[in-house]
């Protein structure tokens, strides 16, 4: 028989249930008012808040003590599953078998261009856990003038939220199947920039069009710029765009390859990239690549959608306080 160690138990402890269902079971689930409800157990509710099993009357926070007491795992199974690491039998050095975790990068340097995810599949998604509200995450975005109501349309369609340590805006990537696949972790109140571990950049964050037919789709490097682009247009800053919006987390075309296969209608792509040599090169390789009529649509002002944004509110209010200033003759 295997055994864990206390730092396994510690990891395996840090994944909220709520986080661990809506990535992994999210087809087992139904919305039941303010909280969700197993499909094949409806006495068993799961929110932000933990999970409660009401026919018999006990509950819990972790996704560990949910595998254990409502899936039935064993102990050590349940540590494993969720941290993706296989037991250690006795004789064996826990140093030399952990596996390595990626440091969190600070860098507000650009990510490599690359058609390879940077993560392993088969490494379990861990997402930070989720905060009791998404206060801090709401006032960053409109801070960077994201219209509000897409903001708050995002959080309710699940790919956008406020984590609970550190008040970071978490943007999250599904697959075709809606099961969270990427996660893109970015702080409120300083230059915070790192993926979850766990993360495939080949499923991005996405922004859907009115018309869920429709057959085009506009590419960013990140899912500010997409929500920025959408504001834009919004407001009539920018040519209407009633199209599909991808963040390609970075420069990774695998992203725009995996978004094409299962969106085969897709035959234009509007290509947004930041305004600058990396920008322009991945621009550029794409419009080569593929197999569908491209268009490359660059920022008004700076070098990506969100100073874009950013000078055209600025702009705005300078010119309201002018007029305002301006004696009564």
């Amino acid at each position: 028989m295997g055994y864990v160690t206390k730092e396994q138990v510690a990891r395996a402890k840090q994944i909220h249930v709520f986080d661990y269902v809506q990535s992994y079971e999210s087809d087992k689930i139904k919305r039941v008012g303010s909280s969700y409800r197993l499909k094949e157990h409806p006495s068993v509710a799961i929110s932000d808040k933990g999970y409660y099993r009401h026919s018999q009357e006990y509950g819990g926070v972790t996704a560990l003590d949910y595998l254990i007491k409502i899936r039935g795992y064993d102990f050590i199974d349940a540590v494993c599953h969720l941290i993706n690491e296989s037991p250690y039998e006795k004789g064996d050095t826990p140093n030399l078998k952990k596996r390595d975790k990626p440091s969190p990068t600070t860098t507000t340097n650009k990510p490599a261009i690359t058609d390879k995810t940077t993560s392993s599949e088969k490494v379990s998604l861990l997402l930070p856990r989720r905060d009791k509200d998404n206060y801090h995450a709401i006032a960053y975005l409109q801070n960077r003038g994201i219209d509000k109501v897409l903001i708050m349309d995002c959080i309710n369609r699940g790919v956008l939220y406020q984590s609970a340590v550190h008040h970071n805006v978490v943007f999250i990537g599904k697959d075709e199947h809606g099961k969270t696949r990427f996660a893109a972790m970015r702080g409120t109140s300083s230059n915070y920039k790192c993926d979850a571990e766990g993360s495939i950049k080949k499923y991005g964050f996405v922004l859907p069009p009115n018309n869920l037919s429709s057959n085009s789709v506009a590419i960013f490097e990140s899912p500010i710029d997409s929500m920025s682009h959408f504001t834009l247009c919004k407001r009539g800053e920018v040519p209407a765009f009633d199209g599909w919006r991808l963040s390609l987390g970075g420069m990774c075309v695998d992203t725009l390859t995996q978004f094409l296969k299962h969106h085969s209608r897709i035959n234009y792509c509007l290509i947004c990239t930041d305004n600058d040599n990396a920008g322009n090169y991945i621009a550029e390789r794409i419009s080569q690549e593929v197999q569908i009529r491209t268009e490359r649509s660059l920022p008004i002002f700076g070098k990506d959608w969100n100073e874009t944004l950013v000078a055209t509110l600025q702009h705005e209010k300078k010119n309201t306080t002018i007029q305002q200033d301006k004696p009564i003759l």
